[in-house]
């Protein structure tokens, strides 16, 4: 059974990461690719975890990108969304 407070910090944690997640995404300025990637990777993390796809057909672009996410192999999604925040702070 998960608890009320557990409950009330996942909501928590969901409406932050989304704020973060619409700061990011209307960011004007340029973002470093690695920073990018990071990002990207948090993001699949937080919202698909361990579940990992790639097509082998895909671009190089392609490849960088489904590397970072699965270096997070084994991150909880919450885990993710938190260090997805705090990367967003730095913005």
């Amino acid at each position: 059974m998960v608890s009320k407070l557990s409950q009330k910090n996942n909501i928590d944690l969901d409406t932050e990461y989304k704020a973060a997640f619409d700061k990011i995404s209307k960011l004007k300025e340029a973002v470093a690719p690695d920073i990018m990637l990071k990002f990207y990777a948090y993001y699949k993390q937080a919202n698909f975890g361990n579940k990992f796809s790639f097509n082998n057909g895909s671009d190089l672009r392609t490849g960088f990108k489904f590397n970072a996410w699965m270096q997070l192999n084994g991150m909880t999604t919450e885990e993710a969304k938190r260090e997805y925040i705090e990367l967003a702070k730095e913005f």
